[in-house]
């Protein structure tokens, strides 16, 4: 029995090279990849960061002294493998455009209004049952570089550590019925449209929030988040 992560679920990911999102074209490999066997090191750790989080870390309406503006958000949901269970203690960040559609970065220059209320960061951890939780603003759809008149629709980045760095999963949520889908290359690099759709939230009415706080809910599948075993035949097949 050797432990090893599935990679059959990759098909579901965005080619490297998908020509109307035009930055790959100049940093998609030009050959073929060579798969890795994964060792002890890779299905083991390194994992970084679990340790650090902070309390508040989820709730970025409450890291500044002053409120953010927008609307305030509650955004939740499971990590699962792909076998549908909870994975516990999975690191999750955060990071987003504030409610007028604007980063704090040097390179993110176009005319909004900065929040001095908001970075736009957060971390947390799954319980037990993969469950997470964030408390936010929705952010804004904002222009950018890629062809004419684009912009992009409004969506949260997550990065979602598993129980090995080679486990990570780099993604974004979408905000249901969002206009700038069809014309957004980022979203529509997904070729399966039920992968596609897997990035869109749901919003949620059940869940209770204060101060008119709404909730969005999303759930994250980590694909080969926990490692399988698998029988190797004495070919080595």
């Amino acid at each position: 029995m050797t432990l090893t992560y599935p990679i059959a679920s990759n098909a579901a990911h965005p080619p490297r090279l998908s020509p109307a999102y035009k930055s790959t074209v100049k940093r998609s490999p030009q050959k073929p990849l060579i798969v890795m066997r994964q060792t002890l090191s890779e299905l083991t750790g390194p994992v970084y960061g679990h340790e650090t989080v902070r309390e508040n870390d989820a709730d970025l309406t409450t890291q500044h002294t002053g409120e953010p503006l927008g609307e305030r958000i509650i955004v939740h949901g499971h990590v699962r493998d792909e076998d549908g269970r909870g994975v516990p203690n999975t690191l999750l960040e955060i990071w987003q455009a504030n409610a007028c559609g604007r980063y704090i970065h040097v390179v993110d220059q176009h005319p909004a209004p900065l929040d001095p209320n908001f970075t736009g960061a957060g971390r947390a951890r799954t319980d037990g049952d993969g469950y997470y939780r964030f408390v936010t603003v929705k952010p804004g759809a904002y222009p950018w570089g890629n062809h004419h008149n684009a912009w992009r629709p409004a969506h949260i980045h997550f990065s979602v550590f598993g129980h090995a760095f080679i486990s990570r999963l780099v993604t974004q949520m979408y905000f249901p019925g969002d206009p700038l889908f069809e014309f957004d290359p980022i979203f529509n690099s997904v070729p399966d449209e039920k992968a596609r759709l897997r990035m869109v939230s749901a919003f949620d009415l059940e869940t209770p929030g204060r101060n008119g706080r709404c909730a969005i809910a999303s759930t994250l599948c980590c694909a080969g988040v926990t490692p399988r075993r698998w029988r190797q035949n004495s070919a080595g097949n």
